[in-house]
């Protein structure tokens, strides 16, 4: 029998004799990183925006449980192997969507500079994020059960790799959005070091998710053009177990830990309705902003280009009303 630190190990699912170790020391970590986000959640009051968080840390959790059984005897059990690959690519998106909600509170904070509506962030990344996660799932459980026809597999090959390049079109779509409400805040003179501190952490996490996609994205290529009957042949970021402790184990574990000690919610209200005057010193509490149009209607027309070809349905400035300031920056 092949020595177990070989990396090759005969009747492996993951070709290689899976780490024993790391995969119980990362359960534990992710385990507290996500505690830690409970425990932040209740203390921010912040459930309705970083929510997802602890649910994101759980996924990984739960993935490495899985892993580990695996790791000791189970290299051929085709259950673990499934759902090991199902909970962590699944954890990933969820932290993405937590950064959508992170950033339409930010929009919020600062609305009169928001490229689209703030609530709308959620319904469309949102939207788009759980179509991915569904494309991913999908492709994940097809692809991870060897028993499956090889044409079923080619086409959950298929699935990974069109969900990959759309997280990575996603995530473009999100930073550009991020990018541009900063422009128009630092041009205005409003951009006060709260917000900078949490759209540098919603950029940082955003660098990390992205990095561990490319890194997926490069892996499902490179086994869709696979040959099964040279495994000699077979490129070291698939066959090489420390290619996915490093650009999704760690990386992934950065980004939590990120969040856990730069939680963006420190520097943002724990209402919306709370925005920052025009002066860009004073917090006012106003009425909120709100959309009135149809739900579909905002959901496939963010940005409101139809209200600005027809010049209709025009939002009320309440910015530019007097309200009770709240507090200051």
């Amino acid at each position: 029998m092949i020595d177990k630190r070989s990396p090759y190990q005969e009747g492996s699912l993951w070709y290689y004799a899976p780490n024993k170790g790391a995969p119980i020391a990362f359960a534990i970590l992710f385990t507290l990183s996500g505690i830690m986000h409970g425990y932040q959640c209740f203390k921010y009051k912040s459930w309705k925006v970083t929510g997802l968080l602890p649910w994101s840390a759980l996924l990984f959790t739960a993935g490495f449980v899985m892993r580990t059984i695996g790791a000791f005897g189970h290299w051929d059990n085709l259950g673990v192997f499934i759902s090991s690959t199902v909970f962590l690519l699944a954890g990933p998106p969820v932290y993405e969507g937590a950064n959508f909600f992170t950033l339409g509170r930010i929009l919020y904070y600062i609305p009169y500079h928001s490229p689209m509506h703030p609530g709308r962030v959620f319904t469309t990344f949102i939207a788009m994020g759980i179509v991915i996660e569904i494309i991913t799932a999908n492709g994940a459980s097809l692809v991870a059960n060897t028993s499956n026809p090889q044409n079923t597999q080619n086409t959950g090959k298929a699935l990974l790799k069109a969900a990959l390049i759309l997280q990575l079109a996603l995530m473009v779509g999100f930073v550009a959005l991020a990018t541009k409400f900063y422009y128009n805040c630092h041009s205005a003179g409003v951009l006060n070091t709260k917000v900078k501190k949490a759209l540098y952490v919603l950029y940082c996490s955003c660098a990390l998710i992205t990095i561990r996609t490319i890194y997926r994205t490069v892996e499902y290529f490179t086994a869709a053009s696979l040959n099964t009957t040279n495994i000699d042949d077979m490129s070291p970021i698939l066959k090489d177990e420390w290619f996915f402790w490093v650009f999704e184990t760690v990386i992934m574990f950065l980004n939590t830990t990120l969040l856990n000690v730069f939680h963006p919610m420190r520097w943002l209200p724990r209402s919306n309705r709370i925005y920052l005057a025009t002066d860009g010193v004073t917090e006012v509490e106003g009425p909120g902003y709100e959309d009135r149009r149809p739900f579909l209607l905002t959901l496939f027309d963010p940005f409101d280009i139809v209200g600005m070809v027809t010049k209709t349905g025009k939002k009320e400035k309440f910015w530019e009303v007097d309200h009770q300031p709240s507090t200051s920056v």
